[in-house]
């Protein structure tokens, strides 16, 4: 071979290395991504990916198949994620504070730092709520109430370690209040003992408040602005107390994808939630947008949640 064409040869193959990882990044979505969700169907976390499945068909072309593993309050799914397929073929949701307070409470199969998140793309913001006929017109009235009668003010709740737990604790210290938080499975069960009167009120979502309609109001909600669907509510920050909180969901990969598949996959989240159509059928849900791509925004996130959720999770006493 002559000199010339073995260096062109050479130089073919070295550029042709350089742009693999390139067009692995492209080869994402593949025809069908299978979409693990670490709960039951009927959930927040099943909801919303039933929301994002046809916006990422639309966008993307490829079938996004949603399909469910529960149990241990999602630690089955997340303790068998570094064990599936890496190549961008399978991706899961996660929920925080869940990921972050359960390895703290025993051996659940996983640490925090086990599970690769791509994208945080929304939260369901906590809120009080009340029923509609309750005598707590304001936040004021139900926190002078607690005043008067420490302990007697109770608020039904979704479990213990959970995001309407943790912020019952940390309400508690800001307002200087004793309340008392009584911890129902799923947040169903919480709304159905509000509304049965057998709570004085509910530590629930922003989408308790959509759901129930009428039946219910609510007092104030967690988030740095109003939520658009409760434009009259007041956020807590507004009131006084520095709470900004719920339940944080978002898209993970398994440990051994390649970085290229990590940031395709956050790109993709990315993008459907960018929809307008997407966004404003989220909002409407009375769910709240979040935009934390992979990477050092991630990280931060991360570092900053899990600064919160512990210091919460160790007053409320759900730590070993």
């Amino acid at each position: 071979m002559r000199k010339s064409t073995m260096i062109a040869a050479v130089v073919g193959l070295m550029a042709g290395i350089a742009q693999a990882p390139s067009a692995q990044a492209q080869d994402f979505p593949p025809p069908k991504v299978d979409y693990i969700i670490p709960f039951g169907p009927g959930g927040e976390s099943d909801i919303t990916a039933r929301f994002q499945q046809p916006f990422f068909e639309k966008i993307f072309g490829s079938q996004l198949v949603v399909s469910y593993k529960p149990g241990g309050g999602g630690a089955v799914g997340w303790s068998q994620l570094n064990s599936m397929a890496d190549d961008g073929s399978v991706i899961m949701g996660t929920n925080l504070p869940h990921i972050i307070v359960k390895p703290k409470q025993g051996n659940v199969g996983f640490e925090t730092e086990d599970i690769v998140n791509v994208y945080m793309f929304h939260y369901t913001p906590d809120a009080i709520v009340v029923r509609a006929d309750s005598p707590y017109q304001t936040l004021d009235d139900l926190i002078a109430d607690a005043k008067e009668n420490p302990r007697k003010v109770t608020f039904s709740g979704s479990g213990k370690g959970t995001a309407n737990h943790l912020v019952s604790v940390k309400f508690d210290q800001l307002a200087e209040t004793e309340t008392t938080y009584v911890a129902f499975k799923g947040t169903g069960a919480a709304v159905t003992a509000l509304l049965g009167d057998q709570v004085s009120a509910e530590w629930g979502y922003t989408t308790v408040g959509v759901a129930q309609g009428e039946k219910v109001r609510l007092l104030a909600v967690a988030m740095e602005e109003r939520h658009p669907a409760f434009p009259d509510v007041p956020t807590f920050r507004e009131l006084g107390y520095d709470i900004v909180s719920g339940a944080y969901r978002g898209i993970a990969v398994p440990k051994g994808a390649s970085e290229e598949t990590r940031q395709a996959v956050s790109d993709a989240i990315a993008k459907i939630n960018a929809d307008k159509e997407f966004r404003q059928k989220m909002i409407d849900g009375g769910f709240a947008l979040l935009d934390v791509p992979y990477g050092a925004e991630m990280d931060a996130f991360m570092a900053d949640r899990a600064k919160s959720d512990l210091a919460a999770a160790e007053s409320a006493g759900v730590l070993d």
